[in-house]
């Protein structure tokens, strides 16, 4: 797969970047150099291979998940600037 002149001009209009036209060139090769190198990735066989958190063997730290103190509803939204009912009331946004 590779990208023409016309492509990387409206990649860079939806990404609003600026391109000057004679960057168009060099983006188009370095655009092309990426997608070479992603097409020679989906050679390799990666069946069976677990997906990893990071480069280096690591397991994800796990927490206890227990109930902590709790104040209250009203302790909660005593700072709001409004509130009603124990929820925070926020202005309307949309019409």
């Amino acid at each position: 797969m590779s990208v023409d002149q016309a492509t990387v001009r409206r990649i860079a209009r939806l990404a609003r970047i600026e391109v000057k036209d004679d960057e168009v060139p060099h983006l188009q090769e370095e655009l092309n150099a990426i997608l070479a190198f992603v097409e020679e990735l989906s050679a390799v066989d990666v069946e069976g291979v677990e997906p990893m958190t990071s480069v280096t063997p690591m397991k994800l730290r796990m927490r206890e998940d227990k109930v902590t103190d709790h104040a209250g509803a009203d302790v909660v939204v005593a700072n709001a600037p409004d509130h009603e009912d124990h929820f925070f009331s926020v202005p309307k946004v949309v019409e």
